[in-house]
């Protein structure tokens, strides 16, 4: 898929999803927090839900979990620019409660066009939600943190790679060591990780070139 024509269709359903009522947290949200990065990332992260400061800005990870989360892919030579961000559920549930599985079920076709539409190699999974989701089961991250799998999401194979949520190092210090033990796999992972053949032509030179930086596309919704 052409870079500009996956932009507009990403722009397209951050548009659908910034009028959706599909489920109650239409209700008590301030915006839709759809998602933030490059289109054409090689790695999505997937976290749970909206939180008060996601809700007020527009972007998800943006307290202090997300500031946890720029330091992670600072250890291992990324930033926000070469990723893409989303969460399961689009809307900030009252109080950060749990999102419900009615939630859950109504919201879950906005993240899995945005995968679809990526076409990322590697989906890195942040806590609970996100993994028992994308993984289709019900194993608990602290069972499957830091193990890879081969899933089918939006159609398309890809690599998940469950991870604790940065909030969870931000309650329980002793996690921060597991977390960058398990960060410090993704660029191994992102090197072995399933191609797209659809990309096959739009691959850099395996050289030594770096391929040229790509644009940081904000998608939250105002």
């Amino acid at each position: 898929m052409d870079p500009a024509d996956r932009l507009a269709r990403l722009d397209a359903l951050a548009t659908e999803a910034s009028g959706c009522t599909r489920c109650r947290l239409a209700e008590t949200r301030t915006q839709v927090v759809f998602g933030v990065g490059s289109p054409n990332a090689d790695l999505v992260f997937v976290g749970e839900a909206p939180g008060f400061h996601e809700d007020k800005q527009g972007f998800p990870f943006v307290g202090q979990a997300g500031k946890l989360l720029d330091r992670l892919l600072e250890g291992i030579g990324l930033t926000r620019a070469d990723v893409y961000i989303a969460n399961v559920i689009k809307c900030r549930p009252p109080g950060n409660r749990d999102p419900v599985p009615d939630e859950i079920e109504r919201c879950e076709p906005y993240l899995f066009r945005q995968i679809e539409l990526i076409r990322p190699r590697v989906v890195a999974t942040l806590g609970n939600f996100a993994t028992k989701l994308l993984s289709g089961k019900q194993l608990g991250i602290t069972r499957v943190h830091g193990q890879e799998q081969d899933v089918t999401v939006g159609g398309r194979p890809v690599l998940l790679y469950p991870l604790y949520h940065p909030a969870a190092a931000l309650y329980t210090p002793s996690m921060l060591t597991v977390l960058e033990e398990d960060f410090r796999r993704i660029p191994e992972l992102l090197a072995r990780a399933p191609v797209d053949p659809a990309a096959a032509d739009a691959e850099p030179a395996r050289d030594g070139t770096p391929p040229e930086s790509e644009p940081v596309v904000q998608l939250g919704l105002f």
